[in-house]
């Protein structure tokens, strides 16, 4: 039996559309990173981007009846970069450097942080009303961030490699993850939840639960901008529902590698904070 033109036109149509609905899911799949990837790229993303960064920071605390406390500081960050990491590398070793401007009790006040993923990190806390720079113990990591609803390890962030991590979710725009600690005994809560953008990998949500399995602290990105090619949370607040209390922050002055001069985050500049980087 003789086939037309049109008849072999509308077979090879088929043939292409078979083909496309065989090959789309594979590309889909091909596309999805793996767990592996994606805490790795969310690491990346909420904590090691450029090389360095520096910002401003306005801080609000309202406690259950309204009352508000406000602080401001400035932040400096250096990755310590080997020659096995680059740009996009995460878990390697950082420093931090934290000058409060206000409150007036709390002025010129330093902390410094030289954090090491998997170990404990090292800081300092310098008291200007006592002229007294001290050690802190890595212990203290899981306390209040100056009286605030973050913890110190809110603000330098928790190793990755701190937990497990299972997928339990994928959304049109979110990777939803359940995260446990490896060594429950020296955190209070007993598992958190990720909610972390498909596209900028930031985490955007996190829920913890405490020993018993009730939601008691809550994380949101409340503003998100991209600066220098970077998707940056410039505000954020973490609520503690048990105290009925949260703690806002504001972002502003946000810079990255600037090329910070690493002996900044050393002692000796407890005492003497670089001005002209902290405005």
């Amino acid at each position: 039996m003789k086939i037309s033109s049109r008849e072999r036109y509308c077979h090879r149509g088929i043939v292409f559309l078979l083909f496309l609905q065989l090959c789309i899911p594979c590309q889909l799949y091909a596309a999805t990173p793996s767990l592996d990837e994606i805490i790795s790229k969310t690491e990346h993303t909420a904590y090691y981007l450029g090389n360095d960064g520096t910002a401003r920071v306005k801080m609000t605390i309202t406690d259950s009846q309204g009352r508000e406390r406000k602080r401001r500081f400035s932040i400096l960050r250096m990755d310590e970069q080997t020659e096995q990491q680059d740009q996009q590398a995460s878990s390697g070793n950082q420093k931090y450097y934290l000058h409060i401007d206000a409150p007036s009790d709390l002025k010129n006040t330093v902390l410094l942080v030289w954090k090491h993923p998997g170990g404990d990190d090292d800081r300092w806390l310098y008291l200007p009303a006592l002229d007294l720079a001290k050690r802190i113990a890595a212990s203290d990591k899981r306390t209040s961030f100056l009286g605030s609803d973050y913890l110190y390890e809110d603000i330098s962030g928790r190793g990755m490699n701190a937990d497990t991590h299972e997928l339990i979710e994928t959304t049109k725009d979110y990777y939803v993850i359940k995260n446990i600690p490896r060594e429950a005994g020296t955190v209070e809560f007993s598992e958190y939840t990720m909610w972390i953008h498909r596209q900028t990998f930031l985490p955007v949500k996190v829920e913890y639960l405490d020993k018993q399995g009730k939601k008691y602290r809550v994380y949101d990105a409340l503003g998100v901008e991209t600066l220098q090619g970077y998707p940056t949370i410039t505000r954020s607040r973490m609520q503690d529902l048990a105290l009925k209390q949260e703690t806002t922050m504001e972002f502003t002055n946000i810079r990255y590698d600037r090329d910070l001069p690493e002996d900044i985050f050393t002692e000796r500049y407890l005492r003497n904070p670089p001005h002209d980087l902290l405005r």
